[in-house]
């Protein structure tokens, strides 16, 4: 049998992956905070998460109303309310002056919202395929945090672990050549007549 012998690349434990400094994915924070896991995406400020949850609520909303059978339970809904209120002869109010009741005085978003957290603007048109973004910039940062993830998960497989070897090679190959075109630039000035 023998002594079992560590090697200092393989053997042993390894420490914790750390994850590095964050940005708050929600659209306006944009605090910097330190991740207790390594798929955290918010911040854990009061006002962000409670930003967050009436986001989150006015998808869950958003999706219900544009169920066929949502709308129908609605209608039906609107009728036994039309039907339950007094049909007493009332004297008509001018409409500028009389405040806005019902549905009229309820400020609704429009039915599709943007899929970054905490923006409420509505996608962009888009003729070929129904958007998800209202801007670059939302999905940008989203495809950012995605692919973070990804490559988090990645990381922890021989397969991440090579791609990464290539990525990190590559990149100090182009940093190299950078670096002696730099130096090629500054060692001969161009002479102008």
């Amino acid at each position: 049998m023998g002594c079992r012998h560590h090697n200092a690349k393989s053997g042993g434990r390894r420490r914790p992956r750390r994850p590095r400094l964050r940005i708050c994915l929600r659209k306006g924070c944009g605090h910097q905070f330190l991740p207790r896991r390594w798929n955290q995406r918010y911040c854990q400020d009061p006002e962000c998460r409670r930003q967050l949850r009436r986001w989150q609520a006015a998808r869950r909303q958003a999706r219900r109303r544009q169920d066929d059978a949502v709308k129908v339970q609605h209608a039906e809904a609107q009728r036994a309310r039309r039907q339950r209120a007094p049909s007493s002869p009332q004297v008509p109010k001018i409409p500028e002056v009389t405040a806005a009741r019902g549905h009229a005085a309820k400020f609704f978003l429009p039915t599709p919202l943007c899929d970054r957290p905490g923006c409420h603007e509505p996608p962009q048109k888009s003729i070929r395929n129904p958007a998800r973004f209202c801007c670059p910039a939302c999905r940008q940062a989203v495809r950012r945090v995605r692919e973070r993830e990804r490559k988090w998960l990645l990381r922890a497989t021989f397969r991440g672990r090579r791609a990464r070897d290539r990525e990190y090679a590559a990149t100090r190959a182009r940093r190299s050549r950078q670096q002696q075109d730099t130096t090629r630039a500054t060692s001969f000035p161009a002479t102008t007549p």
